[in-house]
């Protein structure tokens, strides 16, 4: 026993140091042309932006952070380099999380990271000009809500309010791409249920989180979300990305780290790839462009996330 805790230490102590080896080997990320940039009037309203250097208006990757709607922040976006690089603007943004939306008394709590995801969308369109950008070419990107958030915003009608007197909220919310991964594709829990048997997501976008404030409560009340469904159904259909997918959609790309088993419970019933292959059936259906990535897939093109981002931004 005694040498097993020695070695179990001696490990501990390795792999210790290696992550410490790890941070130091990693090049800080390069600081935001602008950085804490309000959309909004709440603190959680604002967003960073890194101006990549053309003569022409540039594409953008818009990155919504993961998170599940109660954490995150949009402090770090993967492979940022590689898209300034290939001469892609990038924004990241944050929003409202769903606790405080509970807190307000806001219903549906969700209400507010997808709205708040449209918002940014438009004022970074209203932004064109000033900082050299493509109004068209506007991939959205995120892991797990972000994904959630961003599929939303591919396949949702445009939010764009022509009559509006904010010129803002004239700008269209349209997308170019998405590419996501660990996407939550439906918020409906009789569907998450049906696809996964172990689902215990999404009653907390919908106010089923016992204590705002304990986020470890956030997927205590998964019985409780499916026991409502019927009577939560507007807006389960309202907010979640399988319900608005039609063939004006732009092209997505979906990615996850285990392979599906539809029917069968899953290691991580949150990000599982069941997610991906049940929006794929409907995406092929009605003619929507996607491709869908996890170990053992066919038919890869894209390996990476931004590798899809870059060659379909760049098209």
């Amino acid at each position: 026993m005694k040498t097993l805790l020695c070695h179990t230490a001696l490990l501990l102590t390795c792999v210790t140091a290696f992550a410490a080896e790890a941070r130091k080997s990693t090049p800080p990320q390069r600081t935001a042309t602008l950085a804490n940039v309000s959309y909004g009037t709440h603190e959680r309203q604002v967003l960073d932006f890194w101006r990549a250097e053309s003569t022409q208006p540039t594409p953008v990757v818009f990155h919504i952070h993961g998170g599940g709607w109660v954490t995150g922040d949009k402090a770090v976006v993967a492979q940022l380099e590689r898209y300034l690089v290939a001469g892609i603007s990038v924004v990241s943004i944050n929003y409202r999380y769903v606790t405080q939306a509970i807190q307000a008394g806001v219903k549906p709590p969700v209400q507010w990271p997808m709205s708040d995801a449209a918002r940014a969308l438009q004022f970074v369109r209203s932004r064109a000009a000033e900082w050299n950008l493509d109004k068209a070419r506007i991939g959205a990107t995120g892991g797990s809500a972000g994904a959630c958030t961003s599929l939303w915003l591919a396949f949702h009608a445009d939010l764009a309010d022509p009559k509006s007197s904010d010129p803002i909220a004239r700008e269209s919310t349209r997308l170019w791409c998405a590419a996501v991964s660990g996407a939550q594709t439906t918020l409906d829990p009789q569907q998450m249920k049906a696809w996964t048997p172990n689902s215990r997501y999404g009653g907390h976008a919908f106010g089923f989180m016992p204590d705002p404030k304990d986020l470890k409560t956030r997927d205590t009340m998964f019985p409780q979300f499916l026991a409502a469904r019927e009577s939560l159904l507007p807006w389960i259909k309202a907010y979640s990305p399988y319900e608005h997918a039609s063939p004006d959609d732009p092209a997505v790309y979906l990615i996850y780290a285990a392979p599906p088993a539809k029917g069968v419970e899953a290691k991580d019933p949150t990000h599982t790839a069941n997610f991906g292959v049940l929006l794929q059936e409907k995406l092929k259906a009605v003619g929507v462009a996607n491709e869908l990535v996890y170990p053992g897939a066919p038919g890869v093109k894209h390996p990476q996330m931004h590798d899809y981002l870059i060659a379909t931004l760049k098209r």
